[in-house]
């Protein structure tokens, strides 16, 4: 994703239109004597070393990785940069299943885990370069995970246990120019501390739950790693209860009587004030007494309701938004606005705040959208909303004569405001980044606007001395409506004009048998969304716990229920240990962890409660081990089962397809459970998780695989080799001179319809 850099009314040493520096290249280490410059990621170090550059910026590289060489007033700067966590806990020694464990220490993340063995190249750069320094400088993001990243790289490879801090909120010459002149001498302390305990406090209860777990299902003669966390074990509560409630939930029947009537203006759609009858005699009363009968308009209200524009998007609002508009989950939203972050687009988007303040430069940023073909008639259009006739004159010069307030909300973040664009423009952008680019512009332009004014109307209709009622709901002033467009859309109903006392001719009455429903499930945003309300785990991390409920088999679907495995792990851990579910408790270390960030308590005096209430709840459970694992088990076979059946065997038409496994080849594959009467098998794709859809192809009828792979969104999988649809998808790409292997069914996505 290339990015050029729009023009900026903030005062900066280099304009901020001029094109990023294309940099030298230089292999060998660094002279003595410089200022090292800490960055969280390679193109964010780029952008800083091309931002403070005031003359040539020299790149040197070693095993792919990084670092820049610059001059600013005099003076020598290198830019190095992390790739996220570099490090990690680890318990210090140690049996691998032992329980509890409290004696952790800080390691490199390759001696952690094999997935982080390209972090490990990272450690050795910046191990080098940090030996002639003279002094240190962490430009990691500015958050608590920033503050533990830019800490440990101070701690354990450079040797330094603190540092001066650049804060910023967004990758643009002037902020990043202003961060470096404002630095503060030392990091912050209280993120820092508040960081290391979340750390903490994750890894004591992740470690020593999920081990007390696995461990009773191996004495229950089952191998499988079981995890739950801090936050895990009320989120999946909050799910389990949720599925108690529908499940418990018993539909009773109901009816409602329907009116059709016809005016000279149309036609009218009213149902009795009455709303439900809980008995069928009842509703047929009603039928039967407007039988016949002469209907006339009895009562008439209108009433103009003003509809404010939207809040500044935070974190939370932008993954429901979304979720709503474009059905991206919230895990995924976070990782495209860090995307759009890191190549400056966006300001950062771990934030909690609704509220803008007027130093980012309301109308620089609108008048460089403007210069953006696809908003300039957008930002036209709120100079219109605010100052009709302005709209014709030159933008910035409009901009710079009208009062510009967006409508804040009442959420704030001590280190970040609102996610907002920065005025950017984008060479290009595709899918879901184009998408959630697009969302943030335009909600931000509409923060700006006037309110839209809808007008609803209540219509009474007399038949006989029974009432029926017709709602309608129309825009009089678009407003944001217009600006927001096309994610302000709202159901419009439109009643005929009728005066009091004018009669309509009565078309038909109906009787509509309904039943009442059960509460609906949560969907992948709004849990994240009660988490938030709920004040459970953070803005960051919510979306992976969430996740991570899915990997681990305990809740599934878009529509999210709960797993024979979620409910008895969570039923377990109520039963034998509720304070691992309990909101109170997360809470309450939450409260504990924003107190040790505003320096109100030590570190230490939280991590020593939380040791305390550990033990106890671990104690009571090893004696329950086995009596813990038996429940389990019989639980995780009945999960694992239903989630590796994919459909029906369209072979023998008797048995279900499976997903199997193979030790022998590494590969997996869907076979018959019927083998071995029937030996039906298909391959599929090896690369990420697949997982039954439920769905068969529209064009085939054989069933639907859904493939997850991390930073793409889920694809779906038709697994018949000759579904018509892929010899047409293979033609295509022929027809195109694209290069396809034909002959698998494994090679490509099946195309809708």
């Amino acid at each position: 994703m290339a990015v050029k850099k729009a023009a900026s009314k903030k005062a900066s040493k280099k304009d901020s239109s001029e094109k990023p520096k294309k940099p030298a290249k230089k292999k060998t280490s660094p002279e003595s004597g410089y200022e090292l410059i800490i960055t969280e990621k390679p193109k964010v170090a780029l952008k800083i070393a091309d931002a403070l550059a005031e003359g040539p910026l020299t790149k040197s590289a070693e095993k792919g990785v990084p670092h820049y060489e610059i001059e600013r007033a005099g003076r020598r700067i290198v830019v190095g940069c992390a790739v996220g966590h570099l490090f990690g806990l680890m318990e210090r020694g140690g049996n691998k299943w032992k329980y509890p464990i409290f004696d952790v220490e800080w390691a490199p993340s390759y001696k952690i885990s094999k997935n982080a063995d390209f972090t490990k190249k990272y450690i050795e750069v910046l191990k080098k370069i940090s030996k002639g320094a003279q002094s240190f400088t962490v430009a990691t993001d500015y958050d608590v995970e920033g503050e533990v990243i830019g800490l440990n790289v101070l701690r354990h490879i450079c040797g330094q246990e603190d540092g001066a801090r650049m804060k910023f909120s967004a990758l643009t010459t002037p902020d990043l120019v202003k961060a470096y002149e404002r630095k503060s001498p030392t990091i912050d302390w209280g993120q820092a501390e508040a960081g290391l305990l979340r750390h903490e406090l994750d890894y004591y209860y992740g470690i020593n739950i999920s081990r007390a777990l696995t461990s009773a299902m191996k004495t229950a003669g089952t191998f499988q790693v079981m995890s739950t966390g801090r936050v895990q074990g009320p989120a999946l509560k909050i799910i389990v209860d949720k599925e108690e409630k529908i499940k418990a939930f018993v539909p009773k029947k109901y009816w409602q009587v329907m009116l059709i009537g016809e005016t000279p203006e149309g036609r009218i759609e009213a149902f009795h004030k009455a709303d439900r009858f809980w008995e069928k005699q009842e509703a047929d009363l009603i039928i039967s007494n407007v039988s016949g009968k002469r209907c006339f308009v009895s009562n008439l209200q209108k009433e103009e309701v003003s509809r404010e524009p939207p809040h500044p998007f935070d974190l939370t609002s932008l993954q429901m938004e979304a979720y709503h508009c474009f059905r991206i989950n919230p895990k995924r939203c976070l990782e495209i606005a860090q995307s759009l972050y890191t190549e400056g687009l966006i300001s950062y988007p771990r934030t909690s705040s609704q509220q803008l303040p007027p130093e980012i430069g309301y109308a620089g940023i609108l008048s460089a959208l403007a210069e953006q073909q696809e908003y300039a008639a957008k930002v036209r259009e709120l100079i219109a909303l605010l100052s009709p006739g302005k709209e014709k004159a030159g933008v910035s010069a409009a901009l710079s004569s009208i009062k510009l307030t967006p409508n804040q909300g009442s959420k704030t973040d001590p280190a970040h405001p609102a996610i907002y664009p920065t005025g950017i423009a984008p060479k290009k952008l595709e899918g879901e980044e184009k998408k959630l680019y697009d969302l943030v512009v335009k909600r931000f332009i509409s923060t700006f606007a006037l309110p839209a004014i809808k007008e609803k109307v209540s219509l009474e209709l007399n038949c006989n001395e029974e009432l029926f009622v017709a709602s309608g709901i129309t825009t009089k002033f678009m407003g944001w409506f217009s600006t927001y467009a096309p994610y302000a859309a709202g159901k419009e109903v439109e009643l005929p004009r009728v005066s009091v006392g004018e009669e309509v001719s009565v078309s038909s009455v109906e009787e509509l048998e309904k039943e009442t429903q059960p509460p609906k499930r949560y969907t992948p945003a709004s849990i994240v969304n009660e988490l938030a309300n709920k004040n459970l785990g953070t803005k960051a991390t919510r979306a992976t716990i969430i996740d991570t409920l899915f990997k681990r088999g305990y809740v599934s679907g878009q529509i999210i229920e709960a797993t024979a495995l979620g409910i008895k792990t969570e039923k377990t851990l109520e039963k034998y240990c509720p304070e691992i579910v309990d909101e109170e408790l997360t809470r309450h270390f939450e409260d504990e962890a924003d107190m040790v960030m505003e320096k109100k308590k030590r570190r230490d005096e939280v991590l020593s409660e939380a040791k305390e209430i550990l033990s106890k709840v671990l104690t009571n459970f090893k004696k329950k081990e086995q009596e813990v694992g038996l429940e389990l088990k019989g639980a995780y076979h009945k999960t694992q089962n239903k989630q590796s059946i994919v459909g029906e065997c369209p072979a023998c038409k008797q048995g279900s397809l499976r997903i199997i496994f193979s030790k022998k080849s590494k590969k997996r594959f869907l076979a018959c459970n019927r083998y071995p009467e029937c030996k039906t098998t298909f391959s599929i794709p090896q690369s990420g998780l697949a997982k039954p859809s439920g769905e068969k192809c529209e064009r085939c009828g054989y069933p639907i695989v859904l493939i997850i792979s991390k930073g793409r969104r889920p694809w779906k999988f038709c697994i018949n080799p000759n579904c018509p649809a892929k010899k047409e998808y293979y033609d295509k790409m022929n027809a195109n001179n694209t290069s396809v292997v034909q002959g698998t069914n494994n090679s490509a996505e099946i195309p809708k319809g």
